[in-house]
């Protein structure tokens, strides 16, 4: 009979901190429903002199993190340390030595995730991670367990809590990014170096994790297609307000039902107001997912912070500590599918394009005529009665679905002709079917 599992932390940062906390204050509860008491083993940080969280017992802080994983009477470790380098290195030998792992580094798994399942399979344990993705959102154990009797054709959600804050500000207060980027910057929102957050980055490996349990294909950090939202103008806001939208970074993952290609990709997306992520507000996450039997369903909460993550992370614990205790492992990820990646420029959607133009006869049929030629059906044209400094008027179009490769082909002549300053902006435009 199993009467302890001992847990070695590795990473005592914010999440780190309240898992910590979690596991000891909580100790008692958590007992009750594993069957088995679940103690801390040890901590492993950078620097121990550093950590002062009460909860932490001095004597189980090392620097050593590789030794903990290698412990005999460890049976799961938590990476919380995040990259890619060292933590996989952490990681295969946790496993490759016995323990189970629980893990919310989404970077990792985007990029050596068959690996880490592969080894999990082979030694017997479970690897686990429910955080790495939606943080409280429990969006990869339906994936991965209850809707694996349906067939999953589409994923679209909001999965960075620091873009959807800079957008919901710029929308809300009217506020241009930069002003809204350092504020969310000061109340720590937004890293330092908010790169992965705004670029997309942070996203698409979200977005890689859910096409690779959703598709059963291995689908990597580098075969999402990624836009950020530092591109993203007041004006752009603007814009999306007059056509009563909103705009929302979105991943959207899907496989198409005739050749079965695979798509991922990570945009700003213009939404009709009332869709219901065009509602997603502040630093919250949403996640919807449609499958042929279930149709949609959607998964909402807070996908950041120290206690909402540490959550997730204490939940994938006590699974895998009940685990420890019955002598099983959860379910396997199988990676079977063969299925190809679509071509991202071969994407389809609406777009809304900002030009602007000379206040000149002929303006608007040149313009029109340069769309024709490319086949691009034009739904609404809209020209704005202001001119800027250089006497200039913005003009506005929204396109029929088409190729992301036609519309760029056709924004590049359409920036050539005379009398076109610039193609200020191209943005998708999603209808509630989309």
């Amino acid at each position: 009979m199993v009467d302890s599992i001992r847990v070695a932390l590795l990473g005592a940062g914010t999440v780190g901190s309240q898992t910590a906390r979690l596991i000891v204050e909580q100790a008692d509860e958590l007992e009750r429903r594993v069957g088995a008491r679940v103690e801390l083993a040890g901590v492993a940080v950078l620097d121990p002199s550093q950590v002062s969280d009460p909860w932490i017992d001095r004597a189980l802080l090392t620097d050593n993190a590789l030794e903990l994983t290698e412990r005999d009477d460890v049976d799961i470790v938590v990476e919380l340390i995040g990259g890619t380098t060292v933590a996989r290195t952490f990681v295969l030998s946790a496993l490759n030595h016995g323990a189970s792992v629980v893990t919310a580094n989404k970077a990792l798994l985007a990029k050596h995730g068959p690996e880490l399942y592969e080894a999990a399979r082979k030694n017997g344990v479970d690897i686990y991670f429910e955080a790495a993705v939606g943080g409280a959102i429990p969006i990869v154990r339906p994936l991965r367990e209850s809707m694996t009797g349906d067939r999953i054709t589409r994923i679209m959600g909001i999965v960075n809590g620091t873009t959807n804050y800079i957008l919901d500000e710029m929308t809300t207060k009217g506020l241009d990014f930069a002003t809204v980027l350092k504020d969310a910057q000061a109340k720590g929102f937004a890293e330092a170096d908010p790169t992965a957050d705004i670029g997309g980055f942070d996203a698409a490996a979200k977005a890689a994790i859910m096409a690779t349990l959703a598709f059963h294909r291995d689908v990597r950090m580098d075969d999402v297609h990624v836009e950020g939202i530092e591109h993203v103008t007041d004006s752009d806001i603007a814009a999306a307000r007059a056509m009563n939208r909103v705009i929302k970074l979105l991943a959207v993952v899907e496989q198409d039902s005739e050749n079965g290609a695979i798509s991922a990709g990570v945009y700003p997306v213009m939404l009709p107001a009332d869709h219901q992520l065009a509602k997603v507000s502040g630093s919250f996450n949403a996640v919807f997912v449609e499958g042929e039997a279930s149709d949609d369903l959607m998964f909402y909460g807070r996908g950041a912070g120290g206690a909402p993550t540490a959550s997730a992370v204490a939940g994938d614990i006590v699974t895998v500590a009940r685990h420890r205790v019955a002598g099983t492992t959860g379910p396997d990820i199988p990676l079977y599918s063969q299925a190809p990646m679509a071509d991202a420029a071969d994407g389809e959607s609406s777009y809304m394009l900002r030009l602007s133009v000379a206040d000149n006869v002929g303006v608007l049929a040149k313009v029109s005529e340069i769309f024709a030629n490319h086949g691009v059906s034009i739904r609404a044209l809209q020209q704005l009665p202001d001119e800027d400094e250089q006497g200039n008027h913005e003009l506005w179009i929204t396109t029929h679905s088409v190729t992301d490769r036609v519309i760029r082909e056709t924004a590049e002549d359409v920036a050539q002709a005379k009398d076109t300053s610039s193609v200020l902006s191209i943005m998708r435009v999603f209808e509630d079917a989309q």
